[in-house]
């Protein structure tokens, strides 16, 4: 999620091992994170997968990553862009690879990340390789993101290795990025200092419990992360999720509604049990109908008719999650209407935007992990 977020966050904010005890980790371990049957195998998607992994790995990445856009840029602007390389993408790939069983590729692209993003307080969000520039602030649900592929892979791979890695990167993610059992979006390595709120996709609540935490401080951070989540609903009538909650204001804060991070907040409640039925009925009714839109207001009315690869990809995932096939299937056949099957196409296999040269890594690496659910 990290490119359209971090931004929001970052302009905003600058405009605006573990303790004694039974730990998090002990009661919710790693063997048990990933889940033994796949929709995307049973939907028959394996051509349509190893065709969008041909296109990522061979046309819109580098030595340092995957590309943030297909089409190069000075890579100088405030938002990532062109062959930019982002820690989102990183953690994405890892958590296919874990899922997929592929331990050499995991590996590689897990030494890739380190060398790319790898801080002293966290995972930098985003690294030009044209200015070799290392940006000094990590995103929370970026760092988590890579964790939990950590996590995810000592279920595939049996190895408690990368488990240890996992216990290393939680520690210090919960040394910077939280304080007094609450999430921050960021901690800037240069400034040493948070922002003073949690953007409501980040708080990916399946990955904050796998953090080697004192039982303590586990339930602690499990208990405030959960409500300002589930406390961020908006309606029965519209039952998508605030944007961000400020802890200075003790309040919530939406512009407009960005669907791509109300389905992240919804995945993330399901995969904790704690979604609302409603949410799943109303994604379930829009992608059925086709009418599952980038942008709403606070009350249910559509500010465009964009559609896009990453909605439909993390609808499928939502699916997977709450044992709805139906779910998981419409939404993998409308993301999948997006596909460039054209065979002299750079983009075959892939997701782009064929008459302008735009392909996000969002959006490929997205549909790649909704085929492996």
């Amino acid at each position: 999620m990290g490119k359209h977020a971090i931004v929001l966050v970052i302009l905003l904010s600058l405009c605006v091992l573990a303790a004694c005890g039974k730990t998090q980790t002990d009661s919710h371990s790693s063997t048990s994170i990933l889940k033994k049957s796949r929709y995307g195998d049973d939907f028959k998607q394996a051509s349509n997968r190893e065709a969008l992994l041909s296109f990522i790995t061979k046309q819109l990445s580098g030595s340092e990553g995957v590309y943030t856009n297909y089409i190069e840029t000075g890579q100088s602007a405030d938002a990532a862009s062109g062959h930019e390389v982002l820690s989102e993408s990183a953690g994405l790939l890892m958590r296919y690879y874990a899922r997929m069983g592929q331990r050499e590729a995991f590996d590689r692209e897990w030494e890739r990340a380190k060398r790319s993003f790898d801080l002293k307080s966290g995972f930098s969000y985003r690294y030009s390789p044209k200015l070799n520039k290392k940006y000094q602030l990590n995103a929370a649900v970026d760092d988590l993101r890579i964790i939990r592929a950590l996590h995810e892979a000592v279920a595939a791979f049996n190895l408690p290795l990368y488990g240890q890695e996992a216990s290393t990167y939680g520690t210090r993610f919960y040394e910077h990025n939280v304080k007094d059992g609450y999430v921050f979006d960021f901690y800037d390595e240069s400034y040493q200092m948070t922002n003073q709120f949690i953007t409501l996709c980040y708080i990916d609540l399946k990955s904050l419990q796998l953090l080697p935490l004192s039982l303590k401080e586990g339930n602690k951070l499990m208990e405030n992360m959960a409500a300002i989540a589930r406390n961020g609903y908006l309606s029965d009538q519209f039952p998508f999720y605030e944007t961000r909650y400020s802890y200075e204001k003790n309040d919530y804060a939406s512009e407009n509604i960005n669907t791509v991070e109300s389905l992240l907040t919804i995945l993330a409640l399901s995969e904790m049990n704690m979604h609302n039925p409603e949410s799943i009925r109303y994604v379930k009714k829009q992608v059925k109908d086709g009418t599952l839109y980038g942008q709403y207001s606070r009350s249910g009315v559509a500010q465009n008719q964009i559609q896009s690869t990453a909605i439909y990809a993390i609808a499928g995932m939502i699916g997977a999650e709450t044992e709805d096939k139906a779910l998981y299937e419409d939404s993998m056949e409308r993301m999948n209407q997006f596909r460039i099957i054209e065979a002299n196409s750079p983009f075959l296999g892939g997701f782009a935007d064929q008459a302008s040269g735009q392909a996000y890594s969002f959006d490929n690496l997205m549909a790649l992990l909704a085929y492996a659910y």
